[in-house]
């Protein structure tokens, strides 16, 4: 089965949403039949790398709300990390572009490190307060999780797999994508938003019960009405009234 998670990095909800698919994967009994892959989708293309901004005075303009409330605001997205088993310290989130921290995971694809990248990054971004619009910041996170930093630091200062991010949008406008998290199940089913684990279980059912490339159709419901059948044990003839 595969599973693509459009998200962004600047996503609270983002974080939380794959922490809770990934507690309800450990409990599913084909978790090692279950391919993960992580698309790139920007909240805000056009947000500075340095704005000289925390998260609660970014929040306070962007919805017209004071200082206060943001504040509040993100108390409550706090508590909300904490029913999936994070602690967040969203207080200290710092508000940057995310376009680098995308072209890095696709690099890290390339590598075999896309899921341990991902990880990483949204625990700098949500836990550790770091800036991940910061290539140095950006290079030490790669090499935590065994990338090369010197090649790291050499795909940053390039326009490498921007492309790559920009497919992954595109390919996500077309499917409907219009805020994140979004969960897609073999391409059948999907999940929008950080749900419960109830939903995505019922998610993971049903993309799971699709795989069958057919639906059995009995002829009647007794012993009596079914058909004649052989398997490597030999043929049973069906027995009639």
């Amino acid at each position: 089965m595969n599973i693509e998670v459009w998200s962004d990095f600047m996503c609270p909800f983002c974080y939380i949403g794959k922490r809770r698919l990934e507690q309800v994967l450990q409990q599913f009994p084909h978790r090692d039949e279950v391919k993960l892959t992580f698309k790139s989708f920007e909240l805000n293309p056009d947000a500075v790398r340095d704005s000289g901004k925390t998260i609660n005075e970014e929040l306070s303009a962007k919805y017209g709300v004071s200082l206060q409330e943001a504040q509040a605001m993100n108390d409550r997205m706090n508590e909300n990390a904490r029913s999936a088993g994070l602690e967040y310290n969203i207080h200290a989130m710092v508000p940057t572009n995310s376009l680098d921290a995308h072209r890095l995971t696709h690099w890290a694809q390339t590598q075999g490190k896309m899921l341990e990248l991902s990880e990483r990054l949204f625990q700098a971004v949500f836990i550790e307060g770091q800036h991940t619009g910061d290539q140095e910041v950006l290079t030490t996170l790669a090499a935590e999780v065994g990338l090369d930093q010197n090649e790291a630091a050499v795909i940053l200062n390039s326009d490498r797999f921007t492309n790559e991010v920009r497919a992954d949008e595109a390919e996500g406008a077309e499917l409907g994508v219009r805020g994140v998290p979004f969960f897609v199940f073999d391409r059948k089913f999907a999940v929008s938003g950080a749900q419960s684990d109830e939903v995505f279980h019922d998610a993971l059912q049903k993309a799971w019960a699709e795989r069958s490339p057919f639906t059995m159709v009995s002829a009647g419901s007794s012993e009596n009405d079914a058909g004649g059948v052989c398997t490597d044990d030999g043929c049973e003839i069906p027995r009639h009234n």
